[in-house]
């Protein structure tokens, strides 16, 4: 296992270099240069050549990307033109939001997708299967922005069941120590905070969680029908052995795999920030503040996300490998 992981960070530096060379070039090809990007159209040259001056933009491009890959090492991604603050900061301010979104989106997608999937597929044609096929369909058609504003609409502001905004209640006393509202409240003893940051992350999860759940259904329902067909299957119910037995070890574990996959690039993509969710319910996360960062040409910290994404996708590829070899230890990497 520990030959696996290491040779999968391996696998994944050449990734990331080649991600820092395409991010280099883009910067350096920005109209009017990086300088102009920040300053704006109507900068004076004499201010171009300052920042140029400034951020060693006058010197050869080797010069420049070696400074650049410098930085991304060091964590340091730059300064935010809104904030004046240093981009990783805000990052780390930011990104507890998006995970405790994400991840609930995702329990909830991996909890209601997988046993829908597969109680379809054993049900095929029945009313069940078809039932999931077309809510499936629909989950994955329906506008994300616009399932949010409806749940918003009719739950939150018409019923009043959840609140229409933010992580918390405005004026709660709530003790912040990693950033996660709800593990806060749990850490700290204070689960009045805990549960109320659960409702203010319902609707947004639920909103959050439809495509994902849409695809997993999907995928769940299509793995397990070609899975039935195996001849280790029928195999396994001729012998006589348990149902329980049959559907965990036989059919459900082989049927994974390609969900796994799928769940850890649907996590991925829910982590690189859900802009239109979190900012119709103003959660704060960095989905918002990279919607603000591309009205403001804030590239700095456009080129942190990016960084910051593809970090987070190479750790999300690493565990999915890891499932892997633990559903099925044929895959594993000797």
């Amino acid at each position: 296992m520990l030959r696996l992981v290491v040779r999968r960070l391996l696998q994944l530096i050449p990734t990331l270099l080649g991600l820092s060379v395409l991010l280099f070039l883009w910067l350096n090809r920005l109209p009017g240069g990086p300088a102009s990007a920040i300053l704006g159209e109507r900068a004076t040259e004499a201010e171009v050549a300052r920042i140029n001056r400034a951020l060693g933009l006058d010197q050869p491009l080797h010069v420049q990307y070696g400074r650049f890959l410098k930085r991304i090492f060091e964590l340091d991604l730059g300064t935010s033109t809104q904030t004046g603050q240093p981009v990783w900061d805000e990052f780390v301010l930011r990104f507890p939001a998006t995970v405790e979104l994400s991840l609930a989106a995702i329990l909830i997608a991996v909890a209601v997708g997988i046993p829908l999937g597969y109680l379809a597929a054993r049900r095929r044609g029945g009313w069940l299967d078809v039932a999931a096929v077309s809510g499936s369909l629909v989950g994955i058609c329906i506008p994300v922005f616009f399932l949010a504003l409806l749940l918003k609409g009719v739950f939150a502001v018409n019923l009043g069941l959840f609140p229409t905004f933010g992580r918390l209640t405005t004026g709660l006393d709530a003790t912040s120590v990693t950033g996660f509202a709800v593990f806060d409240g749990i850490l700290t003893g204070e689960f009045d905070a805990s549960w109320d940051a659960i409702m203010h992350l319902v609707l947004p999860a639920l909103a959050l969680s439809s495509i994902p759940l849409a695809v997993i259904v999907r995928m769940t329902r299509a793995s397990v029908l070609e899975v039935l067909g195996e001849d280790y299957v029928r195999t396994a119910e001729s012998k006589g052995l348990e149902r329980r037995t049959v559907r965990g070890r036989h059919i459900l574990r082989n049927a994974l795999l390609p969900v796994v996959t799928a769940v850890g690039l649907l996590t991925g993509s829910l982590l690189s920030g859900a802009v239109l969710t979190e900012s119709v319910f103003s959660f704060g996360g960095i989905g918002s503040f990279i919607r603000t960062a591309i009205d403001a040409r804030d590239y700095p910290v456009l080129v942190g996300f990016i960084m910051f994404i593809a970090m987070v996708y190479v750790l999300i590829n690493l565990l999915v490998d890891l499932a892997y070899s633990v559903i099925d230890p044929r895959v594993r990497v000797h």
